[in-house]
Order: structure tokens, then sequence, then C-alpha cells
């Protein structure tokens, strides 16, 4: 796919994050676009500013839906199809994701799955549904987000992350397997995994309200008191930081994500769109990504043995910026 213009194209999670860049990007390219995202006040605002920034001809619509529910899935299809006038769609962007979960022994059984769900079901819930529209296409791609933490199972010592990543294995290997099932089925359509590292996104704030977290200045009781054991043993705050300190801590930890970041929202839709125009299956966007890649393919027993893990990734760091 060589070009983007005339084409029409899905994006989940368009509401913020590379969801949103995705979609400015895209329309910015002459392709009209579809997205959902469950924020309607978000996918309106990404909505106008990609209608604003997009040539003559180009429609970009916004949806509500939640992905990782079927039956919303099959309700956005038949309302872009509706709202764009086609009988099947180019491409489709299964970016929609939260977080959550972070321990199987520990963490509450339905956050947990309530992540696993937003994770998983809602890339496969988007490949059940609109495959047959991107078969229809002849010549569709379909773009499915896995993680970092689909080649490596943890945050770090000390930091499980055992629903999302489980999630995200599951959508890498779903991608993997789609590649000769489409060759030997479904030739028209190609797919691609998107294997992300520490992107600027809203990620975190979103997570929180996915499983109906308040705002970290509103913060009380028992989860106060969470966040505040999981603070101090992180030494990110004092024993003795007031009730205030820690959620100010929190409020910083979700803002510092987002804006401090070593690779943009807008950076990372531009890698990704360059690898789908590239046809490559596999894009791996952020240099955190592609230095945990080559480390852990080259150590796997090493994958969780932090010291020579990390150790592998400094030289391989240091390798890459002496070669620049």
């Amino acid at each position: 796919m060589d070009s983007f213009t005339g084409k029409l194209a899905v994006v989940t999670g368009g509401g913020s994050g590379m969801g949103r860049e995705l979609v400015r990007q895209l329309a910015a390219e002459g392709c009209s676009v579809a997205t959902c995202d469950w924020h309607a006040d978000e996918v309106a605002e990404t909505v106008a500013s990609a209608q604003a920034g997009a040539p003559a001809g180009v429609r970009v619509t916004a949806h509500v839906a939640d992905v990782s529910e079927e039956p919303q899935v099959v309700r956005f299809r038949d309302e872009l199809l509706a709202a764009h006038d086609r009988g099947h769609v180019d491409l489709v962007f299964a970016n929609a994701a939260f977080g959550g979960g972070g321990s199987f022994v520990s963490s509450d059984r339905s956050e947990w799955e309530r992540t696993f769900a937003g994770v998983w079901q809602s890339v496969y819930y988007c490949a059940r549904v609109f495959l047959p529209l991107l078969i229809a296409s002849g010549d569709g791609v379909l773009v499915n987000t896995s993680s970092l933490n689909g080649l490596w199972a943890t945050l770090g010592p000390g930091l499980p992350n055992t629903a999302y990543s489980t999630g995200k294995f599951a959508v890498r290997g779903f991608t993997e397997a789609l590649i000769e099932d489409l060759r030997v089925n479904a030739p028209q359509v190609r797919v691609a995994v998107v294997l992300p590292g520490h992107v600027g996104t809203n990620i975190m704030a979103n997570s929180r309200r996915a499983h109906g977290g308040p705002e970290p200045d509103k913060l009380t009781g028992e989860a106060l008191a969470r966040f505040r054991t999981m603070l101090t043993d992180g030494g990110v705050v004092p024993a003795d930081a007031s009730d205030d300190d820690v959620r100010q801590a929190l409020a910083r930890i979700e803002n510092d994500f987002r804006d401090k970041a070593p690779l943009s929202a807008a950076g990372a839709a531009t890698i990704i769109l360059d690898g789908v125009r590239a046809g490559a299956w596999r894009i791996l966007v952020g240099q955190d990504a592609e230095l945990i890649d080559a480390s852990v393919r080259a150590l796997p027993e090493a994958a969780y043995d932090y010291q020579t893990l990390f150790t592998d990734v400094g030289e391989r760091a240091k390798s890459a910026e002496s070669a620049e």
C-alpha cells in the first residue's frame, strides 16, 4: 500500500494518544477515517482536529464504542459503513487498550479480567467483525497493536504486569498466526503487529478511568492507603508523606508518563504508518522496544534476570549511540 489516499481506515481508541495521531495523520494524507472511543468528547475533538487538517473529499467520523464488547464493535461497523457509504474498509488499526490487573495473585479478579478483555478481546472482536470488509477491499491491511509487554512480560523489578502483558502476548501471537492463515485463506489481506515501547500517551489516566478510579486529587480511604504503600515501597514518597503529597505524586506520575516520554504519540504514529506503507509485518516503535526485543531474543533465559538483561540492553544502547 504505497498511499493511503482515497482509502477508508478504521481506528479504535481514537480519543487520545497514538489513536488520535493515527487519525490525524491518515486524514492529512487523504484517507477517510472512522474512529471510535468510549469517551465521546475526546473522540469528537480528534475528529474536529483531523477534519480541519484533511484535504477536500476526506471524511472523518466519530463513534462511541467499547470494543471489548462484540455487540458494540458490530454497531460501530454498521454506523461507519452507513456514514461513509462504503461496502468495505481498507485498513483497520486495532489500537485501543488500557492497563490494570498487575498481579494475578493479589489484584482484584474483575479488574484483571476487565484489563485482559480490553487488551485482547478488543483486537479479537475487531478482527472478527472487520476481516470480511478487509477481504472485500481486495487490498486490506489489519494492524494490531501489541506492546513491548508483548515481548517482555513485566515492567521490571517489583512491578508485575500480568493482565496487560498476557493480553499483549495474545495479540502478538494471534497476529503472527494470521500471517499464514491469511496467505492461504484470504491473500487479499495482510497483517501487521505493532510493538510500542514507552510512548507519550494518556494510558495511565485512561486505565484508571477504565476501572472507575477517581482523579488522584480525589483519592481517599483504602485506595489512598494502597497507593501510599506502593509509592513508599518504591521510594517515590517518604513514609511520613502527607495524603496530599501522595495525591500529588500520583498526578505527577501520570503527567510525566505522557509528557516526558522518549517518543511522542505523533512520532509513534509516523513510525506505524511508515511501516504499514513499507509492507512490514512487525513494527517496533521506540528505541526501548528495539533494545528489549534484541536483548530478549539474544538472551531468552535471562529475560527476567534483570541484572544480566539490563547490562545487555545498556551495552546495545551504547553501541547504537556510538554508531550514530
